[in-house]
């Protein structure tokens, strides 16, 4: 197995979001999680990337393993295409591989500024971090936010090469995205909300 969580509550602000999440995810495969707005996917992302704590449980995974992308691209605008992903080939220590530029239909775009840039192609730039990192275990939010069907596409032929070659994926998304992809609804993992108390609902 690459990551496997058990037993895992996950909260935000001191409020329980999920409790009790439990599932593996083995090399080569991907797991979907699936909930309504709100439910704390996103929580439940950026805890497994150790951005926080959980509230309890535990995560098996090594933390050199993992790379997250969230709703934020990670962009730099006053840098051009070619040079966001410079400095996050040498962030993760690794060199720039050119091949990155066409996986991600960047080749055009190499010395535009990113701040000038289209929501699509910082989008598709922010992915491109993927592709430099190196790293086997892929945490994603809402990954194809923003992207055209075409991009939407060859966005999912990444992610088939990335598993193909022994990678996993972790990903929340509203699409069908890796349709034969593993799904873990969170609803039954929904924390109980704790009735107030007389005295607490006038605080």
């Amino acid at each position: 197995m690459s990551l496997i969580a058990s037993d895992l509550s996950v909260g935000r602000g001191g409020r329980p979001l999920l409790e009790g999440v439990e599932f593996s995810v083995a090399k080569g495969t991907a797991l979907v999680l699936r909930g309504a707005n709100g439910i704390g996917k996103t929580t439940l992302l950026r805890t497994l990337a150790s951005l926080q704590e959980p509230l309890a449980g535990r995560i098996e995974v090594p933390r050199e393993d993992l790379i997250y992308a969230s709703h934020a691209d990670g962009v730099k605008a006053a840098l051009s295409v070619e040079e966001n992903l410079a400095f996050w080939a040498e962030i993760y220590g690794r060199p720039l591989d050119g091949a990155v530029f066409t996986t991600f239909d960047l080749e055009d775009l190499r010395g535009r500024l990113a701040g000038t840039l289209s929501a699509g192609q910082k989008r598709r730039l922010g992915l491109a971090r993927l592709g430099v990192a190196g790293r086997q275990v892929w945490l994603l939010d809402e990954p194809t936010v923003s992207l055209d069907r075409a991009s939407v596409a060859a966005f999912e032929a990444v992610l088939r090469a990335h598993l193909a070659s022994g990678g996993s994926a972790v990903i929340a998304t509203h699409i069908d995205l890796l349709g034969e992809a593993d799904v873990l609804e969170l609803e039954p993992f929904r924390a109980a909300v704790v009735p107030e108390t007389a005295d607490e609902a006038f605080l």
